[in-house]
């Protein structure tokens, strides 16, 4: 008697069944540690989501709070009280040893530029290089800083690259402050042919900056 091939979808079924059976005989070998898996997944999750929910949200609006009025002596040019504090309100130093950048990670531009305007270039640097935003403006700014406090430590190398990334970065109106800027530390390095260049990239691709109005002073400072 001949025996009657499987058909495809025979075929098709039993392969099906086979993977089913296969599939229940996992679960059923490996349920708890599988439970065991999801559960703890669930734990993480929602410890994560408590964790933003009930401490660190609030940890940031009370950050945020503490950094208003450091934030109001700042722009008065307090740079002292803004950055030390007055026994009443917190400095931007202790802000952020306190919150680290819950506050806003524009709290390490403030700090350095608050470095930086009493004198203490490293200290500037520290905080500065630690500061990055999206903001193309207010990036480049806090790299010229860098180049600022690098002249306050006459390492006008230095200053000459940081200049150079932010003239690169701005690409707009605040270039030519960086550029002339670039060119004052090229010239205490010697280089006054670059120096020159710099210069002259302001005259002719930002003149309508304020800078481009007294350019023609540095240029025939170099050319002399």
């Amino acid at each position: 008697m001949a025996i009657k091939e499987k058909t495809k979808e025979e075929v098709r079924l039993e392969k099906v069944e086979n993977t089913v059976s296969r599939t229940e005989e996992f679960f059923n070998e490996n349920g708890k540690l599988i439970w065991g898996i999801l559960i703890a997944v669930v734990v993480v999750w929602l410890a994560i989501l408590g964790y933003q929910k009930f401490i660190l949200q609030p940890k940031c609006a009370e950050a945020q709070e503490q950094a208003f009025p450091a934030e109001g002596l700042f722009r008065q040019g307090e740079y002292q009280l803004a950055l030390e504090g007055d026994g009443n309100v917190l400095g931007f130093k202790e802000i952020i040893d306190s919150y680290g950048s819950k506050a806003g990670k524009a709290m390490y531009f403030y700090a350095g530029v608050c470095e930086l305007q009493l004198g203490n270039f490293e200290e500037a640097l520290a905080y500065l290089r630690k500061y990055n935003s999206k903001d193309v403006v207010m990036a480049a700014r806090a790299i010229a800083c860098q180049g600022d406090a690098y002249v306050g430590l006459e390492d006008y190398k230095a200053a000459v690259a940081a200049y150079k990334k932010a003239v690169a970065k701005a690409d707009n109106l605040f270039a030519a402050a960086y550029l002339v800027k670039e060119g004052l530390a090229l010239e205490q390095l010697g280089d006054k042919a670059a120096a020159l260049a710099c210069y002259k990239e302001v005259k002719d691709k930002y003149p309508q900056s304020v800078e481009a109005y007294d350019i023609d002073k540095y240029i025939a400072a170099v050319e002399e």
